[in-house]
């Protein structure tokens, strides 16, 4: 494996439920199932955002990497956590198709906000 490749992360799937007009709720207390997934890479990305109108917010881009040859079962509506942050992943997440069929590799775009 390449050395850009020795980070690992968590995904955390939350639980679904309904509202009282039978819209999707996500649940992303310890009712979600947290799946670890080492051989990752984490990089920054977008860079970072302030809006001080109201309060002081920071948005920060991040965007996580797998290796050649490796899928993952990763959603947009699931979050990551990597490095002590959690993350939202931001988007569809895109599979690269490899040569001759299946997944090259996966790219998702995840954003952190403080």
């Amino acid at each position: 494996m390449s050395i850009l490749y020795l980070q690992s992360v968590t995904i955390v799937r939350p639980a679904e439920t309904e509202d009282d007009y039978h819209n999707t709720k996500y649940d992303y207390g310890p009712a979600a199932t947290r799946i670890p997934v080492p051989g990752v890479n984490v990089q920054p990305f977008g860079g970072s955002a302030e809006n001080t109108d109201d309060r002081h917010i920071t948005v920060t881009g991040w965007r996580l990497y797998t290796p050649r040859g490796r899928d993952l079962d990763l959603r947009e509506s699931d979050r990551v956590e990597f490095d002590g942050l959690v993350l939202q992943v931001t988007g569809k997440v895109a599979r690269w198709p490899a040569p001759g069929g299946g997944v090259h590799h996966i790219e998702a775009d995840l954003r952190e906000v403080s």
